[in-house]
């Protein structure tokens, strides 16, 4: 009995004891944020000469591309063949998003400000090397899932890629698709009258 007991005195003394392991997964942020978007292209890309060889160009650029989190333990996503991207699991408040693409080497993405659980939305990305342009800073979207019928503004701001959004808070019903590769334009035929 003595020993019984001495053995689970042992145990609980060794699993309460000693510190926490800074890689353990109950360090990550348990309000994370996600981002989504879509690249366009790389700034200075010689451009296919046919529609058909823009697009093979295209694709294979964005085969060729990655991103990663800086400073993050662990992120999941990635870039599809059009050129969308994901990211979850991203902290909250301070993150830089890195793509790498052929020509635009370490290009960056920097969030400052955006609360936990929100859901960062940047298309139209233009990618340069050491950095990326919004081509349209209007449609960069952060929102924040709220108990509210329609999008309505929080009253706070944070900074995407060196511009200033606002915040809104969004009905959870329209957050369905946070956790989704986001569709950019494709090419489409322009049509000609004479």
């Amino acid at each position: 009995m003595r020993r019984t007991l001495a053995a689970a005195l042992l145990l609980v003394a060794a699993a309460c004891g000693g510190k926490k392991d800074p890689s353990s997964i109950y360090e990550l942020s348990h309000d994370p944020i996600s981002v989504r978007g879509w690249i366009v292209d790389v700034a200075g890309a010689k451009r296919g000469e046919t529609i058909e060889t823009e697009i093979a160009r295209r694709t294979q650029l964005f085969q060729s591309s990655s991103l990663w989190v800086e400073n993050a333990q662990y992120a999941s996503g990635g870039i599809a063949e059009n050129g969308a991207f994901i990211v979850l699991d991203v902290p909250p408040q301070h993150a830089v998003v890195g793509i790498s693409a052929p020509g635009a080497e370490n290009a960056q993405l920097l969030l400052e400000g955006v609360p936990g659980n929100a859901d960062v939305f940047i298309p139209d990305v233009l990618l340069k090397p050491g950095g990326a342009t919004v081509l349209d800073p209007s449609k960069i979207q952060i929102r924040l899932p709220a108990e509210v019928d329609k999008p309505t503004p929080t009253g706070k701001t944070a900074k995407i890629a060196g511009y200033v959004v606002p915040i809104m808070n969004t009905p959870l019903a329209q957050l369905t698709d946070r956790r989704d590769y986001p569709s950019p334009p494709g090419y489409r035929p322009v049509a000609t009258v004479r």
